[in-house]
């Protein structure tokens, strides 16, 4: 039996520092985005994949794959969603059982409203405390660190090859 590889000191820092940081930005960015445009951070994120699209529509199991959500988060998400006139959900002609999931026009004015906000606070919050250099490392530790996962798939979840771009 193979034995626990331990985290150092320095990994186990490291490690609840980025912990603590993840969790504390995405609080933070998600009820400025609230108090600002009425969006959650998942709302938005959703948007951001459809509005992505030049149709703006996407399967419900393509959004699935983008955002890293399970089946039953995305569906009950959709509906709220869809409640409030952000998207609809249309039939797919080629697979009658399936269905486009579209970002509505309110979606887009919701979308096109909250970007300027969330994008100040996303630049506020992280980037402008960071060197171009960090920046830098960052994107090549997350390129790392996705690839890594890509490679070790056994959670059932492929990665996506979209530009994660959320902001």
């Amino acid at each position: 039996m193979n034995s626990p590889r331990w985290l150092d000191p320095d990994e186990q820092r490291a490690w609840r520092a980025y912990l603590r940081m993840q969790g504390r930005l995405t609080a933070r960015l998600n009820r400025e985005l609230q108090a600002g445009s009425g969006l959650s951070l998942a709302d938005y994120e959703v948007l951001v994949h459809l509005t992505d699209r030049a149709d703006g529509r996407l399967r419900p199991f393509e959004l699935e794959r983008g955002l890293q959500w399970e089946q039953s988060r995305l569906s009950h998400h959709l509906t709220r969603m869809q409640r409030r006139g952000l998207v609809r959900r249309e039939e797919c002609a080629e697979d009658g059982r399936g269905a486009f999931v579209v970002i509505s026009e309110q979606g887009r004015r919701a979308i096109a409203a909250a970007a300027p906000g969330h994008v100040e606070t996303v630049r506020r919050l992280f980037f402008d405390g960071l060197t171009r250099e960090q920046v830098a490392a960052l994107e090549g530790l997350s390129a790392d660190v996705l690839a890594r996962l890509d490679d070790d798939n056994t959670d059932g979840h492929p990665g996506d090859d979209t530009d994660d771009s959320l902001s």
